[in-house]
Protein backbone atom coordinates (compact mmCIF):
# COMPACT_ATOMS: atom_id res chain seq x y z
CA UNK A 1 0.00 0.00 0.00
CA UNK A 2 1.14 3.48 -1.13
CA UNK A 3 1.18 6.68 1.43
CA UNK A 4 1.85 9.63 1.33
CA UNK A 5 4.75 9.54 3.97
CA UNK A 6 6.16 6.60 1.65
CA UNK A 7 10.32 7.55 0.49
CA UNK A 8 10.15 7.90 -3.19
CA UNK A 9 13.19 5.68 -3.25
CA UNK A 10 11.04 2.69 -1.50
CA UNK A 11 8.30 3.33 -3.38
CA UNK A 12 10.29 2.90 -6.48
CA UNK A 13 12.33 -0.09 -5.56
CA UNK A 14 9.01 -1.84 -3.75
CA UNK A 15 6.93 -1.14 -6.93
CA UNK A 16 9.03 0.07 -9.78
CA UNK A 17 5.68 -0.02 -12.16
CA UNK A 18 4.45 2.97 -10.49
CA UNK A 19 7.23 4.93 -12.03
CA UNK A 20 5.72 5.72 -15.19
CA UNK A 21 1.99 6.70 -13.83
CA UNK A 22 3.68 8.86 -11.16
CA UNK A 23 5.60 10.44 -14.05
CA UNK A 24 2.21 11.23 -15.25
CA UNK A 25 0.85 12.76 -12.13
CA UNK A 26 4.44 15.30 -12.25
CA UNK A 27 6.05 13.32 -10.03
CA UNK A 28 9.75 12.59 -11.41
CA UNK A 29 11.33 9.51 -9.14
CA UNK A 30 14.89 8.21 -9.29
CA UNK A 31 14.51 5.40 -12.30
CA UNK A 32 13.17 8.85 -13.93
CA UNK A 33 16.91 10.18 -13.83
CA UNK A 34 16.08 12.85 -11.44
CA UNK A 35 17.72 12.39 -8.13
CA UNK A 36 14.99 12.75 -5.40
CA UNK A 37 15.35 12.11 -1.35
CA UNK A 38 12.21 12.20 0.29
CA UNK A 39 8.47 11.47 0.59
CA UNK A 40 5.86 11.59 -1.86
CA UNK A 41 4.24 14.21 -0.26
CA UNK A 42 7.38 16.29 0.12
CA UNK A 43 8.16 15.82 -3.70
CA UNK A 44 4.46 16.39 -4.69
CA UNK A 45 4.78 19.51 -2.90
CA UNK A 46 7.76 20.67 -4.43
CA UNK A 47 6.15 20.54 -7.86
CA UNK A 48 3.42 22.06 -6.98
CA UNK A 49 0.89 19.71 -6.55
CA UNK A 50 -1.77 19.79 -4.24
CA UNK A 51 -3.61 16.57 -4.80
CA UNK A 52 -1.21 14.25 -3.00
CA UNK A 53 -4.35 12.27 -1.48
CA UNK A 54 -5.53 11.51 -5.39
CA UNK A 55 -1.98 10.44 -6.45
CA UNK A 56 -1.96 8.17 -3.63
CA UNK A 57 -5.78 6.65 -4.17
CA UNK A 58 -4.65 6.23 -7.85
CA UNK A 59 -1.42 4.84 -7.48
CA UNK A 60 -3.29 2.42 -4.58
CA UNK A 61 -5.62 1.24 -7.37
CA UNK A 62 -2.73 0.91 -9.98
CA UNK A 63 -1.24 -1.51 -7.07
CA UNK A 64 -4.37 -3.49 -6.65
CA UNK A 65 -5.32 -4.20 -10.42
CA UNK A 66 -2.13 -5.42 -10.99
CA UNK A 67 -1.94 -7.74 -8.40
CA UNK A 68 -5.13 -9.35 -9.70
CA UNK A 69 -3.53 -10.19 -13.15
Amino acid sequence: MITKDMYIEDLVKEHPQLVAPLKLEGIVCLACGEAVWGTLEEQAREKGLTNINEIVERMNNILTKTSRV
